[in-house]
Formats: structure tokens, C-alpha cells, sequence
């Protein structure tokens, strides 16, 4: 754990009444889901006539849809913009013609998003962090900028949906993360106020400072150093979920 200013603070049920988690690579690991049914599209929709092996379609695909990603968080784009333009263009440039890119796109995007929607792993201590806020009387609930489509059988195929009593998606209001009206939706739905609220979240500008911008209580899951942004001073940043065990009692 960093030693930023707060990074010895606790809070117990007294302080806070919700716990809020991000659903992608905060609970559930969409990392390494992502990459497995990734795979599963090369070999299904036979994209080994394109790209040289399965790593390369990946790595591209990955790239491109990260930075597409960031543009999605923004606002500047749509998510239907997103779905068909993270195929689209390593499709065009993989020696695709557009029209041809623009007819299999939406085929890839079905495969990828119902074959990574199946997935179950979790991040590692996910399932301890859920037990321990439900023995210690928090509310928990979600709150994520991901698919409406995916996200609620991503929880169903971990099977951690009954974890969550307030389920809050960027799609059901469209409004993404770090805009502060998607968290004051979420307290406004769980009846509840920001200060008695904290979010548990991976992204340090979409969690993080959105949910600080809201008047929330902010720890930031900083995975073994990958995190591209700081995390603000006025968040504490853990390594391991197992670290928020302490801090929430």
C-alpha cells in the first residue's frame, strides 16, 4: 500500500453504508476473460487468413479497443460507434475492404461479447472481499461503465450477482463514469448519500476521480503497478483486494 496522507484510514459500518465496486477487472477479470475469448473469435471466425497468429489479432485488437474505450468514457463516442469501429478498423487494415469489414464486424462483436459473458474467473480475492462486506452488514452494489447486454451475465456465469443489491450500468442512464451524475444516480437509487458511500475501483480517472468528484470515499485498486494514471491523494490505493479487508470493517 502507498503511503499517501490517508492510506491508514478505516472505516467500519458506522462511517459507510455502501460499498460500490466496478464490475471489469475490480471483481470480475476481464483481463484474462477478454484474452481467452479473444482466442475464441480468432478460431471461430477463421481470422488466421488475416493475422499471422492468434497473440497478433489480440494484441491489436486490444489496442485499438483501448483507445476507443477512452473516447467511450468521455463521451466523445457511441457505444454503437465503439462495437462496430473496434472490429472495423484492424479488419481494414489486416487487407479487409470496408464493406467487407463493416458485414463482418457485427459478427465478431456477437461471438466476442457471448463468449466472454460466459466467463467466470475472478479477480484474485474477489470472493473474499464480497464475503467479508456482507458478514460486516454493508450494502454492496455495482456500478460500471460496461454493456448492458454482458454485464449482468458476467455476474450470473461467476455467480456473484445475489452479492448486489443496487446494480447501477452506464447503459440503463447513459451517462459513463467519471461524470459525477452517474454516481449521484447511484446514491439517489440506493437511497443513500456520498458521504456515506465508497467505491472500491481499478480506473483512477474514471472511479476514482468521478466518484471523489461526487463527494464519495475512494479506494483505488492498483494491480501490481499497472495502473496508466496516479492515483489522487485523496483516494488510498491498494495492491491486492485482500488489502481492503482492513480497511473496511
Amino acid at each position: 500500500m502507498t503511503h499517501n496522507p490517508i492510506s491508514q484510514k478505516t472505516f467500519t459500518r458506522d462511517d459507510i453504508d455502501w460499498v460500490w465496486v466496478d464490475l471489469d477487472d475490480t471483481i470480475w477479470d476481464f483481463k484474462n476473460n477478454s484474452w481467452d475469448a479473444l482466442a475464441m473469435v480468432y478460431h471461430e471466425a477463421g481470422l488466421d487468413k488475416a493475422f499471422n497468429d492468434v497473440d497478433s489479432w489480440r494484441n491489436i485488437y486490444l489496442e485499438n479497443n483501448h483507445r476507443l474505450w477512452a473516447l467511450y468514457n468521455s463521451g466523445a463516442i457511441t457505444k454503437e460507434f465503439l462495437m462496430m469501429e473496434r472490429f472495423r478498423v484492424i479488419l481494414v487494415n489486416a487487407g479487409y475492404s470496408d464493406t467487407d469489414a463493416r458485414k463482418l464486424s457485427p459478427k465478431l462483436s456477437d461471438i466476442y461479447l457471448d463468449r466472454l459473458a460466459a466467463m467466470s474467473r475472478l479477480v484474485p480475492g474477489a470472493l473474499q472481499l464480497l464475503n467479508h462486506l456482507r458478514d460486516k452488514d454493508y450494502h454492496i452494489g455495482i456500478i460500471s461503465n460496461g454493456f448492458y447486454e454482458v454485464q449482468y451475465r458476467k455476474m450470473q456465469s461467476s455467480n456473484i450477482t445475489h452479492y448486489f443489491e443496487t446494480i447501477v450500468l452506464s447503459d440503463d442512464i447513459g451517462v459513463n463514469k467519471p461524470d459525477v451524475r452517474i454516481f449521484n444516480h447511484a446514491v439517489a437509487k440506493a437511497q443513500t448519500t456520498s458521504n456515506r458511500s465508497i467505491i472500491i475501483g481499478d480506473n483512477p480517472t474514471t472511479d476514482i476521480i468521478g466518484a471523489i468528484n461526487a463527494g464519495w470515499n475512494a479506494i483505488c485498486f492498483n494491480h501490481n503497478g499497472c495502473n496508466e494514471s496516479p492515483t489522487p491523494t485523496q483516494a488510498i490505493e491498494i495492491t491486492h483486494l485482500d488489502e481492503a479487508l482492513a480497511l473496511l470493517q
